[in-house]
């Protein structure tokens, strides 16, 4: 059975969805939409489909069973839901837009019209993460301590000041926290659960735009540990993400999405240790590997077709939004933000 995609936005990670559709067995890609109409023209030349320049009749194409939304993310809720509401499934980039109330509609939207929603997370399906996962699900790091997460990353000026919609609130909804760092916080959130407790500093310490390009909190999960999150755009050259978990039995450190250090008193055979490797999204936002991507799209897929759920759906992809807005409140405040009952 031939899976048709149509794909929203005409830019870099369109590309990269492209690339990861097109390694994929039945999969076609039948339509791209852009509101700049050579950029899309461009797509479809290397990689096929039909480029459209008004989002109307993109959404009138058939056939088409599904979109996937490489746009600014202040208009992901919007053109999802005009999608669900043709019937049409959508997978989305992260975030699912730039605040709650517009990631609720997206979600009410895709259950009223019947249609899959997900939100491209690929970290969740990348092998050594979930092996960590099992790590600490399994018990064998004890009981979890401390948590370190840096996302310390470099863009240059030229990333903001050629981009009409990148460091605006309207259309970015925040800096590097709600575009680089959100993938660190949904996978801070997939591995521990609800955070009940954050204190924040967040500032614009570098970069001429409207958003953060600096953020430090310090979040308290309800399963008890305590985590350190820095993200950047300000920390030239750019380095590696790192996430580092300490638990009464041992510690395990992640970089570059591989168990680069793993000291525990009771060790699995199976656990693999990697040299960590320069992470390609450290200086630049071009990705090479589609391999999460893939990962990505084929759940998705496998989901629509066995009427199952998605790696990342609607409603946890709404999660790393609602910590995100937690931390700018109490960054703004100066003060503690209370998120769940003790």
């Amino acid at each position: 059975m031939t899976i048709r995609i149509g794909l929203v936005g005409a830019g870099n990670i369109s590309d990269t969805h492209a690339r990861a559709a097109r390694e994929i067995p039945g999969v076609e890609i039948v339509a791209v939409y852009g509101n700049n109409r050579g950029n899309a023209t461009s797509l479809c030349q290397r990689y096929g489909g039909k480029p459209y320049g008004d989002f109307s009749p993109f959404l009138m194409h058939r056939p088409m069973d599904l979109v996937i939304l490489g746009s600014p993310s202040g208009l992901h809720s919007t053109q999802g839901i005009e999608a669900a509401r043709r019937g049409l499934h959508v997978l989305t980039e992260k975030p699912m837009d730039v605040n709650t109330q517009r990631a609720d509609a997206l979600i009410e939207a895709v259950e009223h019209w019947g249609v899959k929603l997900g939100v491209i997370f690929q970290d969740r399906l990348k092998p050594e993460i979930r092996q960590l996962r099992e790590l600490i699900r399994s018990g064998q790091l004890g009981k979890i301590l401390l948590i370190d997460a840096r996302v310390k990353w470099y863009r240059p000026p030229e990333y903001y000041k050629n981009s009409r919609w990148r460091g605006t609130f309207l259309l970015d909804g925040g800096g590097a926290l709600m575009n680089q760092g959100v993938h660190t916080v949904d996978l801070l959130l997939w591995l521990f659960g609800e955070v009940k407790y954050v204190q924040a500093r967040v500032r614009t310490s570098l970069h001429a735009i409207e958003v953060e390009d600096t953020a430090v909190a310090i979040l308290e999960f309800a399963s008890g540990p305590v985590c350190t999150l820095q993200a950047t755009t300000a920390a030239y050259p750019g380095y590696p993400r790192r996430v580092e978990i300490t638990g009464s039995e041992g510690t395990v450190v992640l970089e570059d999405d591989r168990i680069v250090s793993a000291q525990l008193k009771t060790a699995p055979a199976d656990l693999v240790q990697r040299r960590a490797v320069i992470d390609e999204g450290a200086a630049s936002h071009v990705v090479s590997d589609v391999s999460g991507h893939r990962a990505i799209l084929e759940d998705f897929i496998r989901a629509i077709q066995s009427n199952g759920t998605p790696a990342c759906d609607g409603p946890e992809g709404r999660r790393s939004i609602q910590l995100i807005e937690a931390i700018y409140r109490a960054g703004r405040d100066l003060s503690g933000i209370a998120l769940t009952a003790d």
